[in-house]
């Protein structure tokens, strides 16, 4: 074994000893240990431990440490301390920037435990408030993690989208007149990006290639088989397909499609448009209605295109109000007042939803009955000054672990809505999760779960539960699911809207905002609706203000 992985064991060792507040002496004497056997110009571990405990930095103690590494490949107090720390803690060790003494901070008085749960963190600007934390360290650790999930070659779908307008603007500076367009995962919408994808349709392929293998709109570039692929800067995958113009639409719906989803196609017909002029006319000789690039997943929507029945996928502009928000009641930045006329001015909303954290969330300044009914005093007070707008009072409860929501019915039936979340205990098994969230959604109070599995994309699971059991009770006790708008959770997962759809549950758009420029989330919460078939008459938020007032004085029997 070389130096390098001993001196990184040992700073490890020194690193979790640190984080869990052993003896500051030892933690020094192995910290400098580790530095001392990173520089030395010979390898320690052809050294006895007579020769080892001699040199300057090291001692009985780490000599000791050293010939077990050597000898086993580890050390027992490290694979001991190591056992008793969460993985994503150990994890968060490497983060650029971030030391033992933040990370302790971040673990033990924040309840952070998952890079994922850091990043989301640093988006709910939750960092900055933490003692020895300030906006640039949230910041840089922000920026540090952003690196972090590219490297793996993942994307969300918001960290590609501005990529994604950079290339398509360097492509039409080059080329006017052309077709083009995305394809692949970013024009289907997914909300996990591997590759970006354009096709561009010339009258003179050779002159195109040239024109983009010469330009800078993607770095190492090389060509083969009618494709260009490069990288962003960034480190996204780009691949451009050049095609004569008779071939493009014919190749950007082969190229948009999922595999199975365009083999349907061209089975049914499709094949029989060999230069079509459009994508449409290919569904057309399938005998299909034109079906979304965002629904081009599998089979799902076919047979439902065979009879003309696709949905009339919901917009932007079908949004009337936006529900589960956060201010500086709890977590968030901005005042009621504050959010409730920029969603009124700007966003041309009608009404805003507010849902602070309960009680149960204390990393979150969860609000106390007394605070619950100070914040609705408020609300009340608002509602009487602002003209054309209205602001409802609602509560994101936490669901513990029995099923039950964080306070009494008494102080429940106070809000005009309920949003029942997990925030804690993501581990619990299939059968007890699902039985701990079907308690909750039979709570007469809750009016929308919220983000069901409480995944964070590219960095913690979801909640394992059974989708099915859950969805049918929602359907039985009238409860709405949210469709959490935030681009790191995206969650109810779209592969599970049309199943809910067809129970009869309603979906709802919400930002979980925790400042104004959170309700801009609301994007990309329209963006997965579309992708799960969601249209307006089935989505909470797109009821108008006398609308969904009616379904909440219902649902609470007022």
């Amino acid at each position: 074994m070389e130096n390098k992985p001993i001196a990184r064991k040992l700073r490890l060792l020194s690193q979790l000893m640190e984080l869990h507040e052993v003896n500051p002496f030892k933690i020094k004497s192995i910290a400098n240990a580790a530095f001392n056997v990173d520089k030395l110009p010979y390898p320690v571990a052809a050294k006895s431990f007579e020769e080892l405990e001699k040199i300057s930095g090291i001692g009985k103690s780490v000599a000791a440490k050293i010939i077990e590494l050597v000898q086993t490949g580890t050390m027992v107090e490290l694979e001991e301390i190591l056992t008793a720390t969460p993985a994503g803690v150990v994890e968060m060790m490497g983060i650029k920037g971030i030391g033992a003494k933040k990370v302790a901070i971040i673990w033990h008085e924040m309840g952070i435990e998952t890079v994922g749960e850091l990043f989301y963190a640093c988006n709910e600007n939750r960092l900055i408030e933490a003692k020895g934390f300030g906006l640039k360290t949230q910041d840089d650790i922000r920026k540090a993690i952003e690196f972090k999930m590219a490297s793996s070659g993942k994307f969300l779908y918001a960290q590609v989208e501005p990529e994604a307008d950079k290339v398509m603007n360097r492509l039409k500076d080059i080329f006017t007149n052309t077709l083009m367009e995305f394809a692949g995962e970013y024009r289907r919408l997914c909300e996990i990006i591997n590759e970006l994808v354009v096709v561009v349709g010339s009258r003179d392929c050779e002159i195109a290639f040239q024109s983009i293998l010469q330009s800078d709109i993607i770095n190492n570039t090389s060509a083969k088989d009618g494709h260009i692929t490069g990288e962003t800067d960034n480190g996204l995958k780009v691949t451009i397909w050049v095609v004569e113009k008779r071939y493009y639409f014919k190749t950007l719906f082969i190229q948009t499609g999922n595999d199975e989803h365009v083999k349907a196609v061209l089975e049914r017909g499709g094949y029989d448009a060999d230069q079509p002029e459009s994508e449409e006319l290919i569904y057309q000789k399938a005998g299909l209605a034109f079906i979304k690039p965002e629904l081009r997943e599998g089979t799902t929507f076919i047979e439902r295109a065979a009879t003309d029945n696709l949905p009339q996928l919901i917009s932007y502009n079908d949004l009337k109000g936006t529900l589960h928000n956060h201010s500086t009641w709890s977590d968030g930045v901005n005042t009621v007042e504050e959010m409730a006329i920029y969603c009124r001015d700007e966003l041309k909303l009608e009404y805003l939803g507010m849902c602070d954290h309960s009680k149960s969330a204390f990393y979150a300044k969860g609000l106390s009955i007394e605070r619950v009914l100070q914040q609705q005093e408020e609300i009340d007070h608002l509602n009487k000054k602002l003209d054309g707008f209205h602001i409802f009072k609602g509560i994101e409860s936490d669901i513990l672990n029995d099923g039950s929501l964080d306070y009494p019915d008494e102080i429940l039936k106070k809000f005009d809505f309920v949003v029942a979340s997990v925030h804690t205990n993501l581990k619990m098994s299939e059968d007890k999760a699902t039985e701990r969230l079907i308690k909750a959604i039979e709570n007469p109070y809750t009016t929308i779960l919220g983000h069901p599995t409480g995944r964070l994309l590219l960095s913690r699971n979801g909640y394992t539960f059974d989708y099915k059991k859950v969805i049918d009770a929602c359907a039985a006790n009238n409860v709405v699911i949210e469709i959490n708008a935030n681009p790191l959770r995206l969650d109810l997962d779209w592969r599970w809207h049309q199943y809910a759809l067809e129970k009869g549950v309603w979906l709802s758009i919400n930002p979980d905002a925790h400042r104004n420029e959170g309700f801009l989330d609301m994007h990309y919460g329209v963006i997965v609706a579309r992708k799960g078939g969601l249209y307006k008459e089935r989505c909470l938020n797109a009821l108008s203000l006398q609308e969904i007032t009616k379904v909440f004085k219902t649902k609470n029997g007022k």
